[in-house]
């Protein structure tokens, strides 16, 4: 290696270790780990084992050795939240009674254990979603190609336990597992999102969900469906507001594909939304909404475009 090229390699090695003013304001101010995002990963992973044993880990017939194997994923489990949440709790803004490493722990094993005594209505619930796509899917043949296959399950797996996450006010621990769902399936659902029962998302490239939709029981959208906010309202700084921005979809409603559904509305119950649709208004339960139809024109020698 040349003279010249260590000079360089050298002095940006020196210059990207120097801590600028911006990196410094964008780091907790606490020096402890950042969360993992791959032990992070591994939580959503051992999650899944315990709620689909059968499937994720080898089939036991027997109740006692199943039990076991799910013991010591939970052991593991709890020991992976704790830590990642500890590490998340840095970026709580509302935390200052947390001061010490000690009270920071502490409080991440509440809430690890909080989140653990939930699995048992996570499980339940991700059952009715793989219920809803088995059912609304005539190319599903059983419940297995649903669970291995349909990245719908693999979303919903990591949205409830980053809900879940999200209802106890884990800091960034949630967005980091929807955003790896995300990444993987291309279904991007914001983990402050309510979404029901039976939930079903066919194909799902390209679905994005904002953090303050409702969503109720047994509904079903498309690929390309958003669910959006249609504008943003600011203080008298002119610092964006969190508010509910997003739309509210009730029960037993159909959104097709590339449909946009956007500001705080309501779609009421048993609605069918038709594709490539842009929605701005409430629409009454009972509704359907489809897409005008096409004028049939015939133009000659250029007239007429």
């Amino acid at each position: 290696m040349e003279k010249n090229t260590n000079e360089i390699l050298l002095k940006n090695v020196a210059l990207l270790s120097k801590q600028s003013q911006q990196e410094v304001d964008m780091m907790p101010a606490v020096e402890v780990p950042l969360p993992s995002v791959v032990q992070v990963e591994q939580i959503v992973s051992l999650v899944k084992s315990i709620i689909f044993p059968d499937y994720f880990n080898k089939r036991q017939s027997d109740e006692s050795i199943r039990s076991y194997y799910i013991g010591v994923h939970m052991e593991e489990l709890f020991g992976l939240l704790v830590k990642q949440i500890a590490h998340g709790l840095q970026f709580c803004e509302d935390c200052e009674e947390m001061t010490t490493k000690q009270e920071t722990y502490r409080e991440a094993e509440r809430l690890a254990v909080e989140f653990i005594n939930e699995l048992p209505e996570i499980k339940r619930v991700l059952y009715t979603d793989v219920q809803a796509m088995f059912d609304n899917d005539p190319a599903a043949t059983n419940y297995g190609e649903v669970i291995f296959c349909y990245p719908v399950v693999n979303t919903m797996i990591h949205y409830r336990i980053a809900h879940k996450l999200f209802e106890l006010r884990v800091p960034v621990i949630p967005r980091i597992i929807t955003e790896q769902a995300h990444s993987e399936t291309g279904i991007d659902i914001h983990p402050g999102a309510t979404i029901g029962e039976y939930f079903a998302i066919d194909h799902g490239t390209g679905v994005v969900i904002g953090e303050t939709c409702i969503i109720g029981n047994h509904v079903t959208l498309y690929q390309g469906v958003t669910l959006g906010a249609k504008s943003f309202k600011y203080d008298e700084n002119g610092n964006m507001l969190n508010v509910p921005r997003h739309p509210i979809i009730e029960d037993n409603v159909t959104v097709y594909s590339n449909a946009s559904i956007l500001g705080r509305i309501t779609i009421g119950h048993h609605s069918v939304i038709g594709g490539n649709i842009w929605v701005t208004n409430d629409v009454p339960p009972y509704s359907r909404i489809q897409q005008s139809k096409a004028v049939d024109a015939s133009f000659s020698g250029g007239l007429g475009i």
